[in-house]
């Protein structure tokens, strides 16, 4: 595996801070992405915690980690432009799927002076993962959905770098019962999924239609593809500008909120049981060249 090819992905060194604990803090979705426009109506009271983990000294603070209130915001000029504006949509995905969600938004990608983005590797995911897992318990973290990934970053069929740090970030979390949702990727590949979606002991998510169906953009490997999730929204950007997106960024975003509406709803379920309602439930739907998967089902779901 070539370790520079995770560099073109998503280092910093993280800094714990201490802070009172808080009691009955919600059940939250701590969502990793480019940044935050807090000022969204429809985000009022849903916003827990904001933290930013990145490799530069680009935080609001002017440091590579912040915590607390504007950890996650950018000027909003900056935020409209060169993907900054992604973190908010996949916010604005997450709520209109179930609004009772509470979201604590770590953002893992800097900006230069001039407003574009920063390389971010492998380290700030493996960072921000550390940070999750040593604040699930204060925060009442859940779920954690990144909409980020990166694609062809080894030859087919052995196309997976499976890094021990990344791997075993990932599974400490299932093992505490948190999902770790990444996005199949759209690059119209039907042998392979992004990174580290394509990481075994993750839920790796691919998009479907409002006809359920697969796209033809969604990325499929059917061996490692989870589930898939709706991938077409009407999202709020930066501003509160409304515009038509699709990806399974978006899908991300809608099958964490659909993780988390089961949990609610069966709240005794482990990690286990909650996968297997979903995939026992699921309806299986194909791509134009017939490639099918699984596609969460979260009413059948609740009521089977």
């Amino acid at each position: 595996m070539n370790k520079k090819l995770l560099a073109v992905l998503i280092s910093t060194l993280l800094i714990i801070p201490a802070f009172v604990a808080k009691a009955d803090i919600p059940a939250t979705v701590a969502v990793l992405d480019t940044a935050l426009d807090t000022n969204i109506p429809q985000f009022k009271d849903k916003i827990v915690y904001e933290v930013c983990i990145l490799e530069w000294n680009s935080c609001a603070n002017g440091k590579s980690f912040m915590e607390g209130a504007g950890a996650a915001s950018m000027p909003l000029a900056q935020m409209q432009k060169n993907g900054f504006d992604h973190g908010t949509q996949m916010v604005s995905a997450l709520l209109q799927t179930n609004p009772n969600t509470k979201i604590v938004f770590v953002r893992i990608i800097g900006a230069t002076s001039n407003g574009t983005r920063q390389i971010a590797n492998e380290a700030t995911f493996v960072n921000a993962l550390d940070w999750v897992f040593k604040n699930k318990d204060r925060l009442n973290i859940q779920a954690v959905a990144m909409s980020q990934g990166h694609h062809n970053l080894n030859a087919y069929p052995d196309y997976c770098p499976k890094t021990t740090s990344t791997q075993s970030r990932i599974k400490s979390l299932v093992s505490a019962g948190i999902p770790v949702f990444l996005p199949a990727g759209n690059s119209r590949d039907y042998s392979r999924i992004d990174w580290p979606a394509c990481i075994d002991d993750s839920i790796s998510v691919g998009a479907s239609t409002n006809y359920e169906e697969i796209p033809i953009w969604s990325n499929i490997d059917i061996k490692k593809t989870d589930f898939y999730a709706l991938g077409v929204m009407s999202l709020a950007g930066p501003g509160n500008l409304y515009s038509n997106q699709t990806g399974t960024s978006i899908s991300v975003q809608v099958a964490a909120a659909n993780w988390m509406a089961l949990k609610s709803s069966k709240p005794t379920y482990t990690y286990q049981q909650l996968y297997d309602t979903f995939k026992s439930t699921s309806i299986t739907i194909a791509n134009p060249r017939a490639l099918q998967g699984s596609m969460m089902n979260l009413m059948k779901a609740i009521n089977g």
